[in-house]
């Protein structure tokens, strides 16, 4: 599988897994000056690139949260996980949002999340007037007793 990786902007950074073991590609900002997030702002921060994974490839691209920025600066996506669908060919932003108490200044450069390949499985949809019964039926959120 190739996952091609465009270039979109002077000094974008092509994603880079920092160790063998790396699940994920580090994603940088690639912006011209520091970006600074106040807390409890969201800011779009951008790439500079875009990326293209084989149709048939059965994967899908998501982003998530850099553990460091997170936990040490409460920055992490606005929506958690980002889906870059297949056939999504624009550039790749991170909608970081600081819940921390401090403003965090983003530098040019700087990596801000982690870009993930894993499979994807979309079942064909299909309308049912009766679903089969469980024990637990339609106990909501927090039914299990936690």
């Amino acid at each position: 599988m190739r996952l091609k990786i465009k270039r979109l902007r002077s000094g974008a950074k092509l994603p880079e897994r920092m160790t063998a073991q790396s699940a994920g590609y580090d994603l940088s900002a690639c912006i011209d000056e520091p970006l600074t997030i106040a807390s409890g702002e969201t800011a779009k921060v951008p790439t500079g690139i875009a990326a293209q994974l084989e149709a048939e490839s059965g994967h899908v691209l998501l982003t998530y949260a850099r553990s460091s920025l997170a936990a040490k600066h409460g920055l992490a996506p606005a929506n958690c996980v980002g889906v870059i669908d297949l056939d999504y060919r624009g550039e790749i932003f991170i909608p970081l949002h600081n819940s921390s108490a401090e403003g965090y200044t983003i530098q040019p450069g700087e990596r801000i999340a982690q870009l993930v390949v894993t499979p994807i499985i979309t079942p064909e949809i299909c309308e049912a007037e009766e679903l089969d019964d469980t024990a637990r039926g339609a106990g909501g959120f927090g039914s299990t007793g936690n």
